[in-house]
C-alpha cells in the first residue's frame, strides 16, 4: 500500500493530483483562449483594470500592470517557497551516504535533485517579478527573507527521512495545489510541476515508514518517534492561526492564496488521518477525534509561540542550515563565474560569425 494525497474513492482523477490536472488544463485553455478581459482603454485607470482581471479569475502576466503590494507579496512568498526548496535539500542530504540500500540511496538523491529543480522554477518565476536571483541569494544569507520553520529541525533517524516526504512533502502539497491556480501566470504554471513531483516524494516518505511499520519492533518504535516529533513541526508549516496571520486576507484577496492558513491545516489533518491507520501508526494528539457535525477532525493545534521563536532563528538547526548555505555559496563561487565567462565566450563567437 503506497500513500497517496488522494483517496482511493477518488483517484486517479479526483483529490488533490486532480485538483493539478485541472488547474493545468485550465491554464491550457485561457493559453489558447486569451484574455477575456480586453486590453485596457487609454483613459482606462490601471488599478481598476488589474482588479477586473482578478475578479475575472484571469493571470496577472510579468508585462501587465499591478499594483507595488501585489508585486512585493509575490517576491516575499515565491522567494520565501524557493528558498525552503534549497534549504530543504540539507535534512535529507544528510542521509544520502547513509541510506540503508543503494535503491533508498538513488531514490533519495533523485529526491533532493528535485528540490534544487523547484528552487530554480521559483526563482526564475520571481525573477519576472524585477528582482534578480542574486539579490533573492543574498537576501537569504544575510537573514532578511526566510524559509520554511519545518527545515530547522534535525533528522535524527533513517525513519525522519520517510517522515519528511509523508508529513512535510504532504503539508507542502496541501498548501502548493491551491497555488496552481495562482492570480500571477508564471507562478502558477511553475507550480504544476513542483506539484507533480511532491506527490511523488509523499509517496516515496510513506513507504519508508510502511516498511519499517512492517518490520521489526523497534523498526516500527522508530516510525513512531519520527511521527511524534515530526507531527506538529508539520502543522506549523501552514503559519500562524487566520486570526494572527498578516498576509493571508490580502493575499486571498488578490488570489495569489485560494484557502486560508486554517482551512488549509484542517485539510491536511483529515487527510493524514486515515493515513496514520493504514501505516499502523498513532497521531500524537489526545485531543484528536471525529466531529460529526463538521464532517472533520477537532485537533490539538501546534505551538505558535514555538514557531514564532524558529521563525526568528532559534530553532535546533537555524545556524547550522544558514551556515552550510553560506559555505556552499562560496565554494561555488568559480561555478558561477566559469558559467558566466563560458556564456561570455558564446556570445563573442555568435557576434563574430554573425558579422
Amino acid at each position: 500500500m503506497y500513500g497517496n494525497d488522494f483517496s482511493a474513492e477518488d483517484a486517479p482523477g479526483g483529490g488533490l493530483l486532480g485538483e493539478v490536472e485541472a488547474a493545468e488544463v485550465a491554464l491550457r485553455e485561457a493559453a489558447e483562449r486569451g484574455r477575456r478581459v480586453g486590453a485596457p482603454g487609454p483613459d482606462q485607470d490601471l488599478a481598476a483594470y488589474f482588479a477586473e482581471v482578478i475578479e475575472a479569475d484571469q493571470k496577472i502576466e510579468p508585462r501587465d500592470w499591478m499594483p507595488e503590494a501585489y508585486r512585493k507579496t509575490l517576491i516575499r512568498q515565491i522567494a520565501q517557497h524557493a528558498h525552503s526548496e534549497i534549504i530543504g535539500m540539507q535534512p535529507e542530504g544528510n542521509w544520502i551516504s547513509r541510506a540503508p540500500s543503494l535503491k533508498r540511496k538513488a531514490i533519495l538523491l533523485a529526491k533532493v535533485q528535485d528540490e534544487a529543480g523547484h528552487g530554480l522554477y521559483l526563482y526564475a518565476a520571481a525573477e519576472t517579478l524585477g528582482i534578480s536571483r542574486d539579490e533573492l541569494v543574498e537576501l537569504l544569507l544575510n537573514g532578511r527573507q526566510k524559509y520554511s520553520s519545518i527545515f530547522n529541525y534535525p533528522t535524527l533517524t533513517w525513519a525522519d527521512v520517510g517522515a519528511i516526504g509523508w508529513l512535510v512533502d504532504g503539508a507542502a502539497i496541501v498548501n502548493q495545489v491551491p497555488l496552481c491556480r495562482c492570480s500571477y501566470g508564471p507562478y502558477a504554471r511553475a507550480m504544476i510541476r513542483v506539484c507533480k513531483e511532491e506527490s511523488f516524494h509523499q509517496r516515496q516518505g510513506f513507504e519508508i515508514l510502511h516498511t519499517l511499520t512492517h518490520g521489526t519492533g523497534a523498526q516500527k518504535a522508530m516510525a513512531q518517534d519520527a511521527l511524534d516529533r515530526w507531527w506538529y513541526p508539520s502543522l506549523a508549516m501552514f503559519g500562524p492561526p487566520d486570526t494572527d496571520s498578516t498576509h493571508s486576507a490580502q493575499s486571498m484577496a488578490w488570489k495569489i492564496k485560494r484557502f486560508s492558513n486554517d482551512e488549509l491545516r484542517q485539510r491536511f489533518v483529515d487527510m493524514c488521518v486515515q493515513q496514520a491507520e493504514i501505516l499502523g501508526l498513532t497521531i500524537p494528539d489526545p485531543g484528536l477525534r471525529w466531529n460529526e457535525s463538521r464532517q472533520s477532525y477537532d485537533f490539538t493545534q501546534p505551538d505558535y509561540d514555538e514557531l514564532m521563536r524558529v521563525i526568528k532563528g532559534d530553532g535546533p538547526c537555524n545556524r547550522q542550515r544558514a551556515e552550510h548555505r553560506r559555505r556552499a555559496h562560496d565554494e561555488g563561487t568559480w561555478v558561477r563565474e566559469a558559467a558566466v565567462a563560458y556564456a561570455a565566450k558564446r556570445a563573442e563567437k555568435k557576434e563574430k560569425v554573425a558579422a
